[in-house]
């Protein structure tokens, strides 16, 4: 690594110096469409009816503001560097030629962004709420590109009716045998987070959120030093790979069970030690609106000996201890509702170590 650089991470578990934490300041809650409607569990569709359009309930917001606000105390007191990003009031409705829309939040920093080693990779989202969200980062963006960090943002889709799979049913997403997503490949689309990076080796599934077209720009605007994988699992409504597999040091890969097979990863990890993540301690005490329980392994590396884990997960903290790798347990449940945990309410920036393959 060139110490000189203000960005640069190559992967998931080199030592942490610089992360940016999210906000929940301002979060509006997205009105019910076929996007959010493909992601999002069944049971939460009256909190959307209800709430949609409209700030979260101020209770929620104060809960989870002050559980990333003790993450960041955390953070600085392990000496690493935290940046939060500006508040947008997100209740302020904004129109294209296409649409309109409120905003969403600046909560899930790892969504917007994806560092490549000194590259800030712009996500172009796929939500129209979160058509402007990275705004609230920009900021951060022109402060990097100043101190010498390549800038790439994706081309923004207009999002308009025809982006969209109107008939998508959330019910039957393989009609024919044939998988079927909310977005279209109309317009290049990804989440930053359906991308999980293993040096010069970068994982990234397709997703309601992450298309075709998506992951071919980034393989075409990334650079030769790195290969693109695409991988697929048995989840039924993908969304995000970083509750799908984790990476937690070099040949250590934690799988979550319920839709990853270790007979379905490819060859290349066959060297690698595959852990099956233990099931989501129960029952949680805040409901779940955007996400699966499986944010339980949505935890942040410190480094290849330490990980920030949600503090209720008892099982999951003993699992990593058995493999060489120290939790430090924080509160992070109340963020839950928000569709993210510790690693999704996170971006690392810059982590100690070099570009190089680990197959």
């Amino acid at each position: 690594m060139d110490v000189s650089k203000k960005v640069w991470s190559c992967n998931e578990w080199d030592p942490l110096e610089e992360v940016i934490v999210g906000t929940v300041k301002n979060a509006v809650v997205p009105e019910w469409n076929v996007a959010l409607g493909s992601a999002t569990p069944s049971h939460s569709k009256w909190f959307f009816d209800e709430y949609g359009g409209k700030p979260f309930p101020r209770e929620m917001t104060d809960a989870a503001e002050e559980e990333l606000n003790n993450l960041v105390t955390v953070l600085e007191k392990l000496d690493i560097t935290v940046k939060r990003p500006a508040p947008l009031d997100f209740s302020d409705t904004y129109k294209t030629p296409w649409w309109s829309s409120t905003g969403l939040y600046a909560a899930m920093p790892r969504d917007v962004l994806l560092i490549v080693g000194d590259i800030i990779v712009e996500a172009p989202m796929a939500w129209r709420t979160r058509y402007f969200e990275i705004f609230a980062f920009r900021d951060l963006i022109e402060e990097y590109f100043k101190d010498g960090a390549r800038w790439l943002p994706a081309p923004k889709s207009t999002m308009n009716d025809a982006f969209y799979n109107q008939d998508f049913d959330p019910e039957n997403a393989e009609p024919d045998g044939i998988r079927q997503f909310a977005i279209s490949e109309k317009e290049v689309a990804f989440d930053a987070a359906d991308f999980v990076r293993f040096g010069t080796d970068i994982f990234v599934q397709k997703s309601e959120v992450t298309n075709e077209m998506g992951i071919e720009w980034v393989r075409r605007h990334i650079g030769s030093e790195y290969t693109i994988h695409e991988l697929s699992f048995d989840e039924e409504h993908p969304l995000h790979i970083d509750t799908s597999i984790v990476p937690i040091a070099p040949g250590k890969l934690l799988i979550n069970p319920s839709w990853v097979r270790k007979d379905h990863l490819p060859d290349m990890f066959d060297s690698w030690e595959i852990i099956e993540a233990p099931a989501p301690t129960k029952p949680f005490d805040s409901a779940l609106y955007f996400s699966s329980d499986w944010l339980t392994i949505n935890f942040l590396s410190i480094d290849s000996k330490r990980a920030i884990v949600e503090e209720n997960e008892t099982p999951l903290m003993e699992l990593l201890y058995k493999h060489g790798i120290e939790p430090i347990p924080v509160p992070f449940r109340n963020f839950y509702p928000f569709g993210g945990s510790i690693h999704c309410a996170t971006t690392d920036v810059r982590r100690r170590g070099k570009l190089e393959s680990y197959f």
